[in-house]
């Protein structure tokens, strides 16, 4: 269990309890706060309340928060299309339509899963049960090259290369439009969405900073085919990045029009490129995820 207290500033008055915990603690559910609330573990200067409670100037609310119920992650035997692997690392191309590592909804047939079966036990452990080996994720409908590390001494160099920014990210996308400009660096603090808390945002506070630069490779009139560099590697970066420059990723129903003309699963993104210090050899090392099937096809069809 774990207390967390908010004191009440005199300008939130009346506003209901559920929804004010909601905004105080952006990575719960409006639900979630909710039912805290109903099982008696949230109070107002010591006494329980319901949701439509509305908060007084001076109000102490104390909530007790649960231990969250790590459910069992068993491996799968997933097949697995391996770029490279040693004694230290994995480097998988991930297809569309895969969830890294399990999370809510998503408890089986994951990266993870496959993984575990693959590695049996030899994955770092540092992230806890829910992530062994992942250093990094991509989103789910983004295909590409990911590291797994199968030692705590390889996750742990590999993420103070992550924090110093120096791995090199190399993404492939098709975005709407024109771009004017064939290469630019688009940059902007991304954190949640201020309404949307399904989306990320370039937002004023509260966000980390974010830097793509972007080179275009070919243009299709509507449509542009560019590669994108990461320096930083936020949350739907390259999506939000791009959107806020009015070149939403072809398929990013998220970030872009709400209907595709392609048929598509999801945005038009692939990680290529993914080199780094190799955590024992310390030698720099580069691996290239061949361009999924769709992707070619698309391509194929639009120099058409």
């Amino acid at each position: 269990m774990k207390q967390i207290s908010f004191p009440v500033d005199h300008e939130l008055e009346n506003i209901r309890i559920d929804r004010f915990l909601t905004e105080m603690m952006k990575e719960q559910s409006r639900s979630y706060i909710q039912k805290l609330i109903k099982e008696g573990l949230v109070t107002v200067n010591n006494h329980s309340i319901k949701s439509n409670y509305k908060i007084q100037s001076d109000d102490l609310i104390q909530i007790t928060v649960p231990e969250p119920e790590e459910p069992d992650i068993l491996p799968e035997n997933i097949p697995l299309d391996i770029l490279y692997e040693d004694q230290d690392i994995l480097i998988i191309n991930k297809p569309k339509g895969m969830v890294v590592h399990p999370s809510a909804g998503h408890y089986n047939h994951t990266v993870v899963n496959a993984v575990m079966y693959h590695c049996k036990d030899n994955l770092s452990g540092i992230n806890g049960v829910m992530r062994p080996g992942i250093v990094h994720r991509i989103d789910m409908d983004t295909t590409g090259a990911i590291v797994i590390c199968k030692n705590d001494t390889a996750h742990q160099n590999l993420a103070e290369q992550l924090k110093e920014h120096s791995i090199t990210r190399k993404y492939r996308a098709i975005v709407y439009g024109n771009f004017k400009e064939d290469n630019g660096t688009i940059t902007g603090d991304i954190g949640r969405h201020p309404t949307d808390r399904k989306k990320m945002a370039i937002v004023q506070r509260n966000g980390k900073p974010a830097v793509t630069h972007y080179q275009v490779l070919e243009r299709f009139g509507s449509y542009t085919y560019i590669e994108c560099q990461l320096e930083t590697g936020r949350t739907h970066q390259i999506r939000v990045h791009m959107a806020s420059k009015g070149h939403p990723l072809l398929g990013d129903l998220v970030y872009g029009p709400s209907r595709c003309p392609f048929t598509l699963q999801g945005q038009c993104l692939h990680a290529m490129t993914l080199g780094f210090r190799h955590p024992t050899t310390d030698t720099y090392v580069e691996f290239e995820a061949p361009l999924p099937e769709y992707f070619t096809h698309l391509l194929q069809n639009l120099r058409k």
